[in-house]
Order: C-alpha cells, then sequence, then structure tokens
C-alpha cells in the first residue's frame, strides 16, 4: 500500500490549527493555575506567620530561622528567602480575606503583586491595579509604569458629554477610557512646545503613545485628509476603538482649551461619520488634548452639543522642565565664562610681556 500524501487527508490544516490554539489555551490555563496556587501558598504561609507572632509572641528573628530552614529543605525551590517571607506576611495583612484572594489577587503573578504592594497603599486602588492587569496583560515593567504614572487618579477624568451624547453602555466604557493629565512623559520636550512638534514626536514614539492611551486604539494615519466640498481638511491623529467599536479623532493643542476648539472638533467628527463610518461602527468620538482647560469654559463649550467630544489635558516630563536652566542662570552662566575669557587674555599677554 503506498504510502499516504498529505493532499489525502482532507481539513488536515484546520484540524491541526484548532490542535494548536487547544494545546495553547491549556498551556495558559496550567500556568494560570500554578500561579493561583503559588499565590495563595504565599498567603497561607503569610497568614501563619502573623498569627504565631501575634498569637506566640515569636519576634522578627523567625523570618530569618523559617528561611534558613525552608530552604535547607527545598533547595531546588526559589522564594524562601527572608525577603520574600517578609512580602508574604505583609502580603497576607494587606488581604486578609481569603475570597478576595482567591478571585482576584491570585489572577496575577507574584511579582506583580509584590510591585503593587511596595507602591500602593490604598486597599481600593491596589483592587484596582489587580484587576487591570488581569484585564490587558500588563507586564510588570508595563505595570511599574502605569502606578508611577498615577494612573488610578486619571483614568475616567476627561471633562465629556458623552452621558447625554452617545448610549448607556457606550458612555460608560468611553468615560472610562479617557484620562486627565495624559502623560508623555517619554517625550524629550519642554513645556512651551509647538503642536506639530508634538504631533510629530508622538508619532515618532507611537507605541508609547498607544501605551499610554491605553488598550484598544489601533492607530490609522496623522495629518489623515478628508475632504468636504473639494476643500481638504486634516486630522491631526485618528484611530479605531476596537472595544467602542467607533473611529477616535484627536486634536492637539498647544495651548489652553478655547471655546472654537470644540465646534471645530464637531465639524471634524461629523465628516468622518459621513465619509468613513459604516453602519456596524458606533458614533465617532472627538478628543481635544491640550495644555490645560477651565473645566467650567469646557462645559459650556460642550453644552448642547449632541457630537460626542472629550477634552483633556497633557503632561510634559516633569524632570526636563525642572533641568532647563532659567534665563537668570544662564546670564549668569554666561558673564562667568566672560570673565573667565578676560582673566585667560590678562593672563596670557602678561606672559607675553614678560617673554619680550
Amino acid at each position: 500500500m503506498a504510502d499516504d500524501k498529505i493532499e489525502d487527508f482532507h481539513n488536515y490544516e484546520d484540524f491541526l490549527q484548532d490542535l494548536k490554539e487547544r494545546i495553547r489555551t491549556a498551556q495558559v490555563r496550567a500556568a494560570l493555575a500554578v500561579n493561583r496556587e503559588l499565590v495563595m501558598l504565599y498567603w497561607q504561609i503569610g497568614c501563619d506567620i502573623l498569627s504565631r507572632q501575634q498569637q506566640q509572641g515569636w519576634g522578627a528573628k523567625i523570618i530569618e530561622k523559617l528561611s534558613k530552614d525552608l530552604q535547607q529543605e527545598f533547595p531546588d525551590i526559589k522564594g524562601f528567602s527572608s525577603r520574600n517571607l517578609k512580602y508574604m506576611r505583609t502580603f497576607a495583612e494587606a488581604y486578609p480575606d481569603e475570597q478576595i484572594v482567591q478571585q482576584a489577587v491570585a489572577q496575577i503573578p507574584w511579582g506583580h503583586n509584590v510591585r503593587i504592594l511596595d507602591k500602593v497603599k490604598s486597599t481600593q486602588e491596589r483592587l484596582w491595579y489587580i484587576q487591570s492587569t488581569f484585564e490587558y496583560g500588563w507586564s510588570r515593567n508595563v505595570l511599574e509604569h502605569q502606578i508611577e504614572s498615577d494612573l488610578y487618579h486619571r483614568q475616567g477624568k476627561a471633562t465629556t458629554n458623552f452621558d447625554r451624547a452617545l448610549p448607556q453602555s457606550q458612555s460608560d466604557l468611553a468615560n472610562q477610557l479617557l484620562k486627565d493629565p495624559y502623560s508623555f512623559d517619554f517625550l524629550c520636550l519642554s513645556e512651551d512646545v509647538k503642536e506639530q512638534d508634538l504631533e510629530r514626536s508622538l508619532i515618532e514614539h507611537i507605541r508609547k503613545f498607544l501605551l499610554e492611551l491605553g488598550l484598544g486604539f489601533a492607530f490609522l494615519g496623522s495629518q489623515y485628509p478628508i475632504e468636504v466640498s473639494n476643500k481638504e481638511y486634516r486630522l491631526d491623529l485618528l484611530f479605531y476603538h476596537v472595544k467602542l467599536h467607533c473611529y477616535v479623532v484627536i486634536e492637539l493643542k498647544a495651548v489652553e482649551f478655547e471655546p472654537e476648539f470644540s465646534g471645530k472638533m464637531n465639524f471634524y467628527v461629523a465628516v468622518v461619520d459621513s465619509l468613513l463610518r459604516s453602519p456596524q461602527d458606533e458614533p465617532t468620538i472627538g478628543i481635544i488634548l491640550c495644555k490645560s482647560k477651565e473645566k467650567t469654559i469646557v462645559e459650556f463649550a460642550l453644552q448642547g452639543m449632541q457630537t460626542p467630544i472629550g477634552v483633556s489635558t497633557y503632561q510634559m516630563p516633569k524632570h526636563l522642565q525642572d533641568n532647563l536652566p532659567t534665563i537668570e542662570q544662564l546670564e549668569a552662566e554666561l558673564e562667568t565664562i566672560i570673565d573667565n575669557a578676560s582673566e585667560s587674555d590678562i593672563s596670557l599677554n602678561s606672559k607675553l610681556s614678560d617673554r619680550n
């Protein structure tokens, strides 16, 4: 009997692809199960240490002894250093409710939990970062960046008219996704940057910009052309949001918000809805990013508008601004250079006179 040829196996590629997906899913589930068991073990160890210290009066030295004995018994298992045992105790102290640990905290890796313990003090805020890490799959570095940029307090803080311009399910999600302010600390620009320079730098750092915008934004282009009555207009930035299922127009303003900005955005959103939006898409959203804004002025500017528009601010890197010398410092430095140069000329002339 002749050997079977690959062509003889009907739908083999589909069968193989299905198996690959099932294996990958099983691998992920196994990894999650192992992580959950590990985190629960660490929480239980932390609870036991706390209990014995409180009930039996064990001091801090018990951590060192316990670490030494556990490492001797399990030399191939990492995680029993005195430092990590102290984290286990702090972990158990921070989350006394086992149900919360099982349902939320144990869903993310131990290393992520340690970073949250170190950097976040509020239980509510900790649980928010835990849920966000699980939902968006943040790496440890991304999690640290989000904490350091104070994402918890910036999320959902933009001034918008979404509540009346969008259906409730859409407006709730859209409001949660917008931040105020947006952190542009990945840019090497000063506070008085021009709009075209800001836009160019954001495009050059598009991956970091997308990370700051949040999960779901797909970049479609900058200076995106749209034509109305044979006249061309250009959108600063155009995105599509895969969760909101809508186009998102972003306009950059390197100045404080002015009421006329909302009128221009209203025009842009209406044109995108007319030219680009399909029947399956939700209404287009406009976001105006300004250097600063007065909330009352924004609210009046958006009042009565049925086009969904949000207004947020952005922050440039503080460390760069702090390191820039002031005019007075530059003048003082220049005077010092001139004085030193004059003294050098005098000294050189004196030496030449002595030689002559």
